[in-house]
């Protein structure tokens, strides 16, 4: 499978071994995004997708992939979803950004201040705050504020025409005729999920997991939806 991540690599890949007991899980950084080199050739979405659709060319992989994208993720997983869907499998959006629904606003990120950023990713603020700094190592700090400084140049470049999204995207999703999974916290703060029946009326073949209690970062806070993922993509 290949899973997307959403607009920070700061909660790092550890997540994933709820899933790699079953799949090979691919986890790319995004161009310009944690492990991946600089991405000044990135201008926008368009580069984005056609960025992975070389990178499943050079794989040449031996079946087709599930296709997992979280938050930010989740838009490009979408968007390539619409254009390939026949290079994929299973798609599963986790709380995906990209649909900007003026009934379900997305929260504004720049009206966020640093020190609530956390509580905006998990409903259990103790989960988030594992991925920050705590202030007791200042070469550490500067390290994390530099690497968000530079994912933050990233999303900057994708989001500048239509902030987080298209304004198209229920279009597109009716071309995923893939089996697709919806997944989303109930306290969700950045995206809220009342956009979830959105998404699923929208897809052909979609059905909905609603994980009680948890935020944004399902995958940190409730480490056994993935394992429920999995059960059912390996089903």
């Amino acid at each position: 499978m290949l899973f997307l991540h959403g607009a920070s690599t700061l909660e790092e890949f550890d997540f994933a071994q709820g899933l790699a007991d079953r799949f090979r899980v691919l986890l790319p950084s995004h161009p310009g995004m944690g492990h991946s080199g600089d991405a000044a050739q990135v201008a926008d979405m368009h580069d984005i997708i056609v960025h992975y659709l070389d990178l499943l060319d050079a794989l040449d992989l031996p079946e087709q992939p599930h296709l997992i994208g979280f938050s930010m993720g989740g838009w490009i997983a979408t968007q390539l979803a619409a254009v390939a869907r026949d290079r994929f499998d299973w798609v599963v959006l986790m709380a995906p950004a990209g649909l900007n629904d003026p009934a379900h606003p997305a929260t504004d990120l720049g009206s966020i201040a640093p020190q609530d950023f956390p509580g905006h990713l998990a409903h259990d603020v103790t989960v988030a705050l594992r991925y920050f700094p705590d202030g007791s190592d200042p070469a550490a700090a500067k390290a994390f504020g530099v690497a968000r400084g530079r994912e933050a140049d990233l999303v900057g470049r994708l989001c500048a025409q239509h902030g987080m999204g298209h304004p198209n995207l229920r279009r597109f999703l009716k071309r995923i005729t893939n089996p697709t999974l919806v997944v989303w916290g109930t306290e969700d703060r950045l995206l809220p999920a009342g956009q979830a029946p959105l998404w699923v009326e929208a897809l052909p073949n979609a059905r909905l997991l609603t994980v009680e209690g948890v935020g944004h970062l399902i995958a940190q806070e409730r480490p056994e939806t993935l394992q429920q993922i999995g059960d059912l993509l390996a089903a």
